[in-house]
Parts: structure tokens; sequence; C-alpha cells
């Protein structure tokens, strides 16, 4: 056995692995591979070798060589942010309907909006193949899927117009100029001069919406308090607490935008409890159009996204890669939104 200055390479093969655990490359292949598995019985003992040769010299299969020999695993694998909100399980719907045309099978993972889980996802990937990912990042840049690219060799599609990777195809909708237009609307239309905004912390698409009030308020000359600036997390009960906070206020606010629905409902929710009547006493939008928002009462005034077109249009840019029908440039697809008007405002 060697020295085992092969932990200190740039790139781990099967190889080193091999040297390491004392076995044969194809045992290896065979434990590590099971499209290559045969008859022949391999111990439990030596598998375990080689799983701890694997984890001490942070091996990951070359997927892309893997590819070029025609073995595909027939499977994707798709990251969504929270599992629990309806606007992804569109989406997710969507995905699988185009993957079951392409006789593929689709592995959920969830993220939770959180840094740790998207890099653990894209980890997890390179120790169980996928032939692509379809991901909704919060955290991960250019630089985090290139680098995966580069180790997997897998195809990849990404929801949001801040990734700009020349091998990922990207589909967005422009949540910043979205948010933007509903505040002009807010302001021209509806004469609200006291508006407050509840954000989340340190996620793209929040600061891009965040953005798109501030650019609306700074053209309308309105002077955005720091009272009204609220941040929560994306649940209903993080809604919640903070329409309490800006309802407690000596001097409310008139209109409240949400960062998503599930804030905006908690805030529906907070309002009623405070005795605030909506919208005469203040007026509420959301973003996203989930179905919620039209069963509660009164209904929610909200910026439309449409994740089943996304999702359609993710799975059918992966599967062009995956398939080698398109093998250009990254693309770029955006889906518009829309504001719809309801009794909330």
């Amino acid at each position: 056995m060697s020295d085992h200055k092969n932990e200190n390479r740039v790139s781990i093969t099967m190889r080193d692995v091999a040297e390491l655990a004392g076995v044969s490359q194809s045992t290896v292949s065979r434990v590590l591979n099971p499209a290559t598995a045969t008859v022949v019985s391999i111990s439990e003992e030596t598998r375990q070798t080689i799983f701890d040769a694997v984890k001490r010299l942070g091996y990951h299969p070359n997927l892309a060589a893997r590819s070029l020999r025609g073995q595909k695993t027939m499977l994707i694998a798709m990251m969504i942010a929270d599992i629990l909100n309806p606007y992804y399980q569109f989406m997710v719907r969507a995905v699988q309907d185009v993957a079951r045309k392409h006789n593929y099978d689709v592995l959920i993972a969830n993220s939770d909006h959180d840094r740790d889980n998207e890099h653990h996802f894209l980890q997890g990937i390179m120790r169980r193949p996928a032939d692509g990912v379809i991901i909704t990042p919060y955290h991960l840049n250019d630089a985090d899927l290139g680098a995966f690219i580069t180790r997997t060799g897998a195809a990849v599609a990404a929801l949001g117009q801040h990734l700009a990777h020349p091998l990922v195809d990207t589909v967005y909708s422009d949540d910043e100029g979205a948010t933007y237009a509903a505040t002009c609307w807010l302001i021209r239309e509806r004469k609200h001069m006291k508006l407050a905004y509840i954000s989340v912390p340190s996620t793209l698409p929040g600061q891009r919406r965040l953005s798109g009030f501030l650019r609306a308020m700074k053209a309308a000359k309105l002077p955005v308090t720091d009272n009204y600036m609220v941040e929560a997390d994306f649940s209903q009960a993080a809604g919640e607490r903070a329409m309490r906070k800006l309802l407690k206020l000596p001097s409310p606010p008139t209109a409240v935008i949400a960062c998503n629905d599930q804030i905006a409902l908690g805030c529906l929710t907070a309002a009623d409890a405070a005795g605030f009547e909506v919208p005469n006493d203040v007026a509420i939008v959301g973003f996203d159009n989930i179905p919620e928002t039209t069963l509660v009462l009164p209904a929610l005034t909200t910026i439309a996204q449409f994740p089943q077109d996304m999702g359609r249009q993710l799975a059918e840019a992966l599967f062009e890669r995956i398939e080698g029908t398109y093998a250009g440039p990254g693309r770029r697809f955006e889906v518009p939104c829309r504001f719809i008007v309801r009794e909330s405002t």
C-alpha cells in the first residue's frame, strides 16, 4: 500500500481508492457503481473498507466519464426551498410530468432556504449520481455550480436570474420589476403614503424584491423609515409577528407589502386579531399567488408567478442537455409576473 500522498491530489481517482483499500479497481467499481455489478460476491468487510477509503480520500465518482460510456442513471434530482410552500409543489409537479415523458425518475430535496443544506444537496449528488439537477438556490452561486459541473459532468438548470454560469440554463421572473410596479400602483392608484415592507434576510430573491420596493419609494419621493422595514422568514407565523410589530407603532403603515404570500397571509391574521380592517385600515400585498390567496377573507392581492410554467421550462431545458439536443451556452428564460388586484387592497 502507498504512503497515501494521493490524498493531497486535486483529483482523486478510483485507482487511489483501490490502492488505499488494498483491493482491485474492479472491486471498487462493483461496490460504488451498482450498474457494473456482477454475480461476484463481495464481503461486507471489503465493502466497508472501500467506503472508509472513499471517505478518507474525499473521492467522488467521475459521472462525466460514466456518461461518456453511456451509463445513464435515468434519474434527475431537484432541490426546492420549501416543500410545504404550494408554490414549489406546482413546480415539482410540472418537472415530474416532463421527466415521466423521458422515462426518468425525480429525486426531491428540501433546503429550507439554508446555505448548508444547499451545499449538502450538491455533495449528495456527487456521491449518488444523477444525469441532471434542477435547483432553486438562495445561496449557491456561479462558482459553486461551476465546481459541481466540473466534478460531476451533470446537466444543471436553475431557478433565478442572479445566476450566469455559461453552462447553466436559468428560468426566472422579474420579481424586482414586479414589486416596483405593485408598489407604484399602491402609491398612485390607492394613494398610500405610509408603506411598510416585510423582507427576508440574506436571500437573493428577497433582496431583489426589496430593491423593487425601495426603487418605487424613491421614484415617488416617499421616505423609507426603519420602523416600516421589518425582517421575517418565509413563513406565515413570521408574517404574523412582523405585522403585530408594525401595527403597534404610534403611526402604523396604511399599506404593507410582503416578500411572499405566506408572510402576507400571516399579516391578514394579525390585522384581524388586532382589530384592523383590511383594506380600509391597512392594505396588504403578497407575492407568488399560491391557492390560499383566494380562500381567505378578504382575498389577497398578490404578484402572480407561474411555477408550473417555470417547472416545465426548467425540465425541458435540462433534458435537452441530458439528451444532447443542446450543448451551447447557458440560456435564460423569463416567465412574466402578473399583478392580481383583489379585496385586500
